[in-house]
């Protein structure tokens, strides 16, 4: 055999290895397709009427107060006010005011599903598939909240067009030029505050024990966008409370199917995986991944023997 034959022989065996992760990522997406089908059926009777303060009209009602007073009383006086303070703080809030954007959260989520995706399922010990699977559900619910309020976010400040605090001496603060499709004219909702929000509501629910922790550290992300000047406060109103929608809105259409998250006696939505089991399946999982139990069925064939 010759050296070029030699050297070229591994491309098969890497090919066939990326064919076989095909075939599993397509298998295990249709299982998950099938799984909310059949889920359906659950639709009618796992659908609890909603609370006081939670349907749609009293979402819009607080919306429409709250953004409203927030422009008459807080827009005008705060671009003033933040003129006056020293430099120091706004670049305190600088530091942390990136953590609103969206691509860190949505390539850690997104990736890890992508990659657990084309994993052999079925070859996994029960614990290890146990904890896979929950880390799984609830990492696509963050992806899907996160992306789903950021579509919606993008849509509408760029077909309202509300001018930036930075153009607030040449046109004031309650200037709208509707579908300019110009940076400057992007103001409302704020995006950041829209992820931040949508963020919090997705780990409040998933971890109910820390959300007022949660609740604080978000607040302040989404207020360091009015202290760098980037948004007025009717802005990241709006944007806070756009997010906590989304997020409960996708975790009640999870829960009506049992897909992660359930309702509990009160109506509200709670993870179907508790704390005590998480904890459990999640130490199986790392003793597995640092050798101390296996990872796999015993007697397993190769993922790409499976996959076919």
């Amino acid at each position: 055999m010759s050296d070029d034959q030699t050297n070229a022989s591994p491309a098969p065996d890497n090919a066939g290895g990326l064919a076989a992760r095909w075939r599993l990522a397509r298998r295990n997406a249709v299982r998950i397709r099938e799984a909310i089908r059949v889920r359906e059926q659950r639709v009618a009777r796992e659908r609890p009427p909603l609370r006081p303060g939670h349907r749609p009209q009293d979402i819009l009602a607080v919306l429409l107060l709250t953004v409203g007073v927030a422009v008459i009383v807080l827009d005008i006086p705060t671009y003033p006010w933040l003129r006056s303070l020293p430099g120091e703080y706004r670049n305190a809030f600088a530091a942390i005011t990136d953590l609103g954007k969206g691509h860190w959260i949505l390539w850690t989520t997104g990736l890890y599903c992508l990659l657990t995706l084309a994993l052999d399922w079925d070859r996994l010990a029960f614990r290890a598939r146990m904890a896979l699977g929950a880390i799984w559900t609830y990492s696509a619910f963050v992806f899907t909240v996160v992306a789903t309020s950021g579509a919606i976010v993008l849509l509408l400040k760029w077909v309202l067009g509300r001018a930036r605090p930075k153009l607030y001496q040449e046109v004031g603060p309650v200037h709208f030029d509707f579908m300019s499709f110009k940076g400057a004219y992007t103001s409302f909702p704020s995006g950041h505050s829209t992820t931040i929000a949508a963020l919090a509501t997705a780990l409040a629910i998933l971890f109910p024990s820390y959300r007022w922790q949660i609740a604080v550290s978000a607040f302040w992300i989404a207020f360091s966008r009015i202290m760098v000047g980037a948004h007025y406060p009717s802005d990241v109103i709006a944007g806070t409370l756009l997010g906590m929608s989304v997020g409960v809105v996708i975790a009640r259409w999870l829960a009506q199917r049992r897909l992660g998250f359930v309702y509990d006696e009160s109506g509200s939505v709670r993870p179907l995986m508790g704390r005590v089991s998480f904890r459990a399946s999640a130490r199986a999982l790392w003793r597995a991944m640092t050798g101390a139990r296996p990872l796999t069925k015993r007697g397993d064939v190769p993922a790409r023997e499976t996959a076919r």
